[in-house]
């Protein structure tokens, strides 16, 4: 990622007021200092007079024939803490260059950096989850509230994490998300990057939904060979796993090719389904080029503001 790139960032729309520490940018549930009004209550001695709502305490005044000042109250500003979560499965190794498809471990990878960066930009900390080394038992964990939380997220892991991971790892690393009580306030946005693919389990999902943090799937997913799949005709393609480590010869027809295209397409929708019944809206990314990716979380931030009836 460039220079250029580092700067892209989204704004993290909220889906509900915040609570963290009170420095930051967002909106919170508790009275103090900030930008949000919630509210007017009557004048008291020692109150700031700029607080004073004159266009109110005039009417009210004319309506009760006596001198009323009211003051604005507001919402204390307080800054976002984010954690984003690592997939480190073999599958989000798939598709590298020269490859014209997906490169999963890119868009991964820029999708990290983008959240990382807009974290900043909202004067909020940042952390990172993901699982350690295969059979391990250990996972990599950087707080939000430690110090590595203020430094450049290309600080935190001077290179892409290895792609090696068990195939269980991304609901070990969850559950032990969940197991962290204390760790990130209610209101915090957790972002999991995944082709979910082989998602999270529900009592996961449900899990992670009642510690009431701001959770955000981020779908990476190929659109050609994993969201879809092409109208070919009889052909033999040559086929790897995940881990690079093995090509075969397969044989697929025109019936195989529609199947494989149902299949997927079906797979996503009920992602979506289930994604939805928990009241979570994805960010789907489908390129791995920067630019294209913020594009994805700017299109998510537009919908969720929208979808809170109003703007950034």
């Amino acid at each position: 990622m460039s220079a250029d790139d580092s700067e892209l960032v989204f704004p993290l729309v909220p889906s509900r007021r915040l609570v963290g520490a009170a420095f930051g940018g967002f909106p919170s549930a508790r009275r103090g200092t900030g930008s949000d009004v919630a509210g007017a209550r009557p004048y008291a001695p020692g109150d700031d007079v700029k607080l004073i709502d004159w266009a109110a305490s005039a009417r009210l005044s004319s309506a009760r024939d006596t001198d009323t000042f009211l003051v604005h109250e507001h919402f204390s500003d307080e800054s976002p803490e984010v954690l984003v979560v690592i997939d480190r499965r073999p599958s989000m190794a798939l598709y590298p260059p020269p490859l014209p498809w997906l490169d999963k471990a890119a868009a991964q990878e820029s999708a990290r950096r983008i959240i990382a960066a807009s974290t900043r930009a909202a004067r909020g900390l940042v952390g990172f989850l993901a699982a350690g080394e295969p059979g391990s038992g250990l996972h990599e964990w950087v707080s939000p509230r430690s110090r590595s939380g203020l430094r450049p997220a290309e600080d935190i892991w001077d290179a892409p994490l290895t792609l090696d991971a068990d195939e269980g790892s991304l609901d070990e690393v969850l559950e032990h998300l969940v197991g962290l009580r204390g760790t990130l306030p209610p209101g915090s946005f957790v972002f999991v990057i995944s082709d979910f693919l082989a998602p999270p389990s529900p009592e996961t999902w449900l899990a992670l939904h009642e510690r009431h943090w701001d959770l955000i799937p981020v779908i990476v997913q190929d659109p050609t060979w994993e969201r879809s799949f092409p109208a070919l005709p009889t052909i033999t393609l040559p086929v790897a796993t995940p881990a690079g480590d093995e090509i075969a010869l397969v044989r697929i027809g025109a019936a195989e090719a529609r199947r494989r295209k149902r299949s997927n397409e079906e797979r996503l929708a009920a992602l979506t389904d289930e994604l939805a019944g928990l009241g979570l809206d994805p960010v789907h990314v489908t390129a791995a080029e920067p630019l294209a990716v913020q594009r994805s979380f700017l299109d998510w931030a537009d919908e969720r503001a929208l979808a809170r009836g109003g703007s950034w």
